[in-house]
């Protein structure tokens, strides 16, 4: 018992030391990592979660096994029990619960395990069903995400090629296509012109899945998927003269179109490179003009910025996590990170906003499952593709900490710009100011070049701004909306109205696919005002004084200078009043030189009074004191001052 206390303090250390360590980002104040441990020597390498209806998790590893996790928000301070319930899976990177049996994707099908006598352990290992595989290290198979009509949606990675180890292909049936099997097996080819569809989600019933950059993919998205639809990665369409295929875009058709950039030199294929400053580059969206059945993604994920292998797809669904409810969570693997995305529907079809939300993560997260108490558990892997954090794999639980973040909480389109609603009222003043706002849009070329870069960049031309009477949202009616464009809105100046909390994530990434109708407001409605003119007029205002001041003092100074007179004039009262007995013109003797009086800038009536009335204390380097003058006639005292200040 006491080497059992010894281990629990010393779990509990580590424990402390991971929250140590997240409290150095500003996120952790309203959403806080926490770490479980598992016991020593196990791998997760998570590939798939669920939470069971009792409160467990159970979850799927790379290495074919499948655990039940009890106590996993490790209540009452116990720790987390792990049972393994399932072993000798082919890299399990995807688990469902349904019906009481746990259905994991393998790299070759979709199983179930049931436990039919209650020990905890699966005991029946059935194939609901199974596709081919060509042995290509890239097959990976994700999935099931659950339907509403029980059905299950499966999902298949790409090979690449042999020669052209870049260029992704589908060697097998159905590989780059979402699969849709029924829960006695029945499969039905769904939609392609997937590359590698690592994160399924289902949101107001429809099926989602993210995609990460790649061939034919210029940066990473989300993409609402519909029966028949193509995605735009060109592999997948090798199966579409199947006879149950829903779509009927072939290669040669889609080749004929757009070009494959495949070329030799020396008889080996080049890998193709992005061009340069290139004229007619293709885009997706031009591409769905040529073939109806392309769909664009409902949100671009910015390669690099939020996400560069972006897996699992999480609708928040509770007030449980925060004043997020209905948007979604999007984990990224490689940046082990979590993103943000709100969705509206607009014409029809899906687009909106993507945010940062959460990074710091141990290492790449996969998987997510929402617990029971409102809190989410991540599982994680870097294993064959390499991530941000300090581990290869594990299980954290990211938690609300009942404290609201000062951010974005959306971003709709509006006919002539955009509506960003807060979560706390904004500062009026900064709110209204148009140098708050800034930001630029682009889009992404659509080739067979790995990734693209940023394309068409425009900044943003902001007309005005209006915000709403509560506080909470700002309409941003911008000049130069572009469909089927990322919108990236920067709102950095604008702050909290009760001025304690600053905006956490102060960048949204809309994507328009379509320009909502409706009414735009009005000139008469809008603030133009900016800080930065105000600040230019004051300074110019300023500069405009002080040139002002300038020229009337050496206006002045040359009045006074033509007035004065010469030595040779001056001279004879300088002797009469015994002055030169005293000072000379530029040096010192008994008095300062003429000149160093000249440059303290005294007018004439003050030097005059200053013959009359000496000040030594002025001049505390000179031994003796200058005694009064009065004998001095004024008329002459005025000469002498203004021959005085005329050496300056």
């Amino acid at each position: 018992m006491k080497k059992l206390g010894i281990i629990h303090l010393i779990l509990f250390g580590l424990l402390s030391v991971a929250f140590a360590q997240d409290d150095s980002n500003p996120e952790s104040e309203f959403y806080k990592i926490v770490t479980l441990p598992v016991n020593e020597g196990m791998l997760l390498e998570v590939g798939g979660m669920a939470t069971l209806p009792d409160g467990r998790v159970a979850l799927c590893t790379r290495r074919g096994d499948v655990y039940l996790v009890e106590n996993a928000t490790m209540a009452d301070g116990e720790f987390p029990k792990y049972k393994l319930f399932a072993s000798g899976l082919h890299e399990a990177l995807g688990l469902a619960y349904k019906d009481n049996a746990i259905f994991v994707t393998q790299r070759g099908e979709l199983t179930k395990l049931k436990d039919t006598n209650g020990d905890d352990i699966a005991d029946v290992y059935e194939t609901v069903y199974d596709w081919p595989l060509s042995g290509h290290y890239h097959e990976y198979s994700y999935g099931p995400k659950i339907m509403e009509d029980g059905s299950m949606m499966v999902t298949g990675n790409v090979a690449f090629g042999n020669e052209e180890w870049w260029r992704g292909e589908s060697r097998v049936p159905w590989r780059g296509w979402a699969m849709k099997i029924s829960p006695d097996g029945q499969m039905e080819p769904f939609a392609t012109g997937m590359r590698s569809p690592c994160g399924l989600g289902v949101y107001e019933g429809e099926f989602f899945y993210t995609d990460n950059q790649g061939d034919w993919m210029g940066s990473g998205g989300i993409w609402h998927v519909k029966k028949g639809g193509f995605m735009g990665h060109p592999a997948g369409l090798s199966w579409s003269k199947e006879p149950n295929s829903p779509i009927d875009l072939t290669p040669e058709q889609f080749y004929a179109k757009i070009d494959i950039r495949q070329e030799k030199k020396d008889g080996r294929f080049i890998k193709p490179a992005n061009i340069q400053d290139e004229e007619n580059p293709d885009f997706l969206f031009k591409a769905k003009e040529e073939f109806p059945q392309v769909q664009l993604p409902s949100v671009w994920l910015p390669h690099g910025v939020l996400g560069i292998s972006n897996s699992e797809i999480k609708e928040i669904k509770t007030n449980q996590f925060g004043p997020f409810k209905g948007q979604l969570l999007i984990g990224d693997q490689g940046q082990s990170k979590i993103m943000r995305v709100a969705l509206e529907k607009v014409k029809g079809e899906y687009q909106g906003v993507a945010f940062d939300f959460r990074s710091g993560f141990q290492s790449g997260v996969l998987r997510m499952s929402w617990g029971h108490d409102g809190s989410i558990f991540v599982g994680e892997t870097n294993r064959g593709w390499g991530s941000a954090g300090n581990t290869n794999s594990g299980l954290e639980r990211l938690v609300w900490t009942g404290k609201v973040p000062f951010e974005m909480k959306n971003i709709t389109a509006k006919p002539d710009g955009f509506e960003i609603e807060f979560t706390y009222p904004v500062d009026k003043k900064s709110a209204e100011d148009l140098d708050s706002y800034n930001g630029r849009n682009f889009t992404y070329k659509y080739h067979a070049v790995y990734g693209s870069p940023t394309v068409n960049d425009e900044d943003l031309k902001i007309k005005g701004v209006k915000v709403s009477e509560d506080g909470k949202k700002v309409r941003v009616v911008v000049e130069n909306m572009r469909q089927y464009y990322v919108h990236q809105i920067n709102v950095t100046g604008v702050t909290a109205g009760h001025g304690t909390l600053n905006l956490l994530h102060p960048t949204g990434y809309y994507t328009l696919n379509n320009i909502p109708d409706g009414d735009k407001l009005s000139s008469s409605e809008l603030s133009t005002y900016r800080s930065s003119l105000e600040a230019s007029a004051k300074k110019a205002a300023a500069a405009k004084k002080a040139q002002a001041a300038a020229a009337a003092k050496a206006k002045a100074k040359s009045a006074a200078s033509a007035k004065a007179p010469t030595f040779a004039e001056i001279k004879p009262l300088l002797t009469k009043n015994t002055c030169n007995a005293c000072h000379s013109e530029d040096k010192k003797v008994v008095g300062p030189a003429f000149k160093e009086v000249a440059k303290r800038g005294y007018s004439d009536e003050k030097i005059v009074e200053l013959i009359y009335n000496p000040e030594p204390a002025n001049w505390p380097g000179y031994a003796t004191p200058m005694a009064p003058m009065p004998q001095v006639p004024k008329d002459e005292a005025l000469k002498i001052a203004k021959w005085i200040n005329s050496l300056d």
